[in-house]
């Protein structure tokens, strides 16, 4: 039924604004763009190593998916993109659970979802792992984007707090949207060392 009524509406893929028919999220030639990758070098990792899986770079169709689905509420397209991760992880990483990068609570309200756990969802789903929202933000903080890279990391110390008790041992993936400078990430992943978890590994859809 869902797919009937896809086709029956007109709507434009975001990744390149061909009509998207019976599609959910983007079509077929966009799906067929979206290629992972294991990264080895990143503002994550202080040493050259496997440990980030990506879409690839910020721009065109992937940038265009990433704000429709962050800004434009267009939920579909979590499926595409956290299936599409899910296909550049390493089975040798043995991640036990998806654990995303969470909003802050009034931010979450303000948008009605965390694009991130949506994200998870359908990556933890393609992997055969459960999506744990095992972080979580004690305060809230400025937006990242708008600060200088010497203003970040002060930002985000301490913001983020973890549930270990909800995590199976073992590794873990942690995903966000979009990496910049790595400093959400690298805050989240001493959070979750912190409290025990680890190894942590990274997915973003674009950096």
């Amino acid at each position: 039924m869902a797919g009937v009524l896809r086709a029956l509406l007109p709507r434009r893929c975001p990744g390149c604004e061909a009509q998207l028919g019976r599609e959910a999220g983007l079509c077929l030639a966009c799906r067929a763009a979206l290629r992972p990758r294991v990264e080895t070098h990143s503002p994550l990792s202080s040493r050259p190593a496997p440990h980030l899986v990506t879409l690839g770079a910020y721009g065109g169709r992937t940038r265009r998916a990433v704000r429709a689905l962050k800004f434009g509420g267009a939920r579909d397209l979590a499926g595409a993109l956290g299936g599409a991760l899910a296909g550049g992880v390493p089975a040798g990483w043995q991640v036990g659970a998806v654990v995303p990068v969470p909003l802050h609570p009034g931010r979450e309200r303000q948008r009605g979802f965390n694009q991130s756990e949506l994200l998870g969802q359908a990556l933890g789903a393609a992997l055969g792992v459960p999506c744990v929202p095992a972080l979580r933000r004690t305060r809230a903080t400025a937006q990242q984007a708008r600060l200088h890279a010497g203003q970040r990391g002060a930002n985000l110390a301490g913001a983020f707090a973890v549930d270990a008790r909800r995590l199976p041992p073992g590794p873990v993936l942690l995903l966000d949207d979009v990496l910049t400078t790595g400093s959400t990430l690298l805050a989240c992943r001493d959070a979750l060392h912190a409290a025990g978890v680890g190894p942590v590994y990274f997915a973003v859809v674009a950096r």
